[in-house]
């Protein structure tokens, strides 16, 4: 009885969020444009070079911008922080405070029927581009590399999650929270792998990005599905990816417990 009410909550916002379906549609859609401009400046780059580059060659390269489009599609919240910090600012919080609802559970009900959605929809653009490309596509052999990936990437989708949310609980001190979040994304694109794939860096900087949180939400269930993470390596990833998974959920409810101490119930 007690998950009947979450699952009453993912199928609303499963509803709401359908609505927006032709806005995800087109968001994915000219979100692919930045793809192009990559295909051309890594085409440059090795034109230039010659050869690979730690040992990714033109195809690799261009077919892991194609997993991180896809990965990021499955696993990055879509607006979450925002809705989030209006609940707290416009006191939509004050409903729900006074039912027998945990509203970090509430929240990822929605988190999850919003992902199902925006994947439903964006997935057609995106499986066009992989077929045009797919001559560069080259699928694991091993069965245990589809379940390492989808674990981390289970894992890279909840610790997004919790971010987000943690993020969003800076409204219960403040009136704007979009500098804050821009900031974050900001590591969060440089660091997660979404500009550059984290490996070609100089083993120094990795060593140090490995202990980050942002290494986790992108780049490592890719770096799994290509086979560049095995065996010890592999092992160290999931575990720090685990013990960054039960951190980020640590911190999403001790921020919720602080907010709420320090909320007025304004508004509402």
């Amino acid at each position: 009885m007690k998950i009947d009410k979450y699952v009453s909550v993912f199928n609303i916002g499963l509803q709401n969020t359908f609505v927006y379906r032709w806005n995800y549609f087109l968001r994915a859609l000219f979100g692919l444009i930045p793809l192009a401009g990559t295909v051309f400046l890594w085409s440059a780059i090795f034109k230039e070079r010659g050869g690979s580059l730690h040992g990714y060659d033109y195809g690799s390269m261009i077919y892991y911008y194609l997993l991180t489009i896809l990965v990021s599609n499955l696993v990055t919240p879509t607006e979450d922080e925002w809705q989030i910090a209006a609940d707290i600012r416009e006191g939509q919080i004050n409903s729900l405070l006074t039912k027998p609802m945990s509203y970090l559970a509430y929240r990822f009900s929605i988190f999850m029927s919003g992902r199902l959605v925006y994947t439903f929809v964006t997935l057609p653009p995106i499986a066009l581009i992989f077929i045009y490309f797919r001559h560069y596509i080259t699928l694991p052999d091993q069965v245990m590399t589809y379940v390492y990936a989808c674990i981390s990437m289970l894992m890279a989708a909840l610790m997004q999650f919790f971010i987000t949310y943690s993020l969003a609980m800076m409204a219960f001190w403040i009136l704007e929270i979009s500098t804050i979040v821009f900031i974050v994304y900001s590591f969060e694109y440089f660091l997660g792998g979404q500009m550059f794939p984290i490996d070609i860096m100089p083993n120094a900087v990795q060593a140090v990005m490995k202990w980050l949180p942002f290494y986790y939400e992108l780049f490592c269930p890719i770096a799994i599905f290509l086979g560049r993470l095995n065996g010890a390596q592999l092992v160290q990833a999931l575990a720090i990816q685990t013990a960054w998974l039960l951190l980020t959920w640590a911190a999403a409810r001790a921020m919720w417990k602080r907010g709420l101490g320090h909320y007025q119930a304004v508004g509402g």
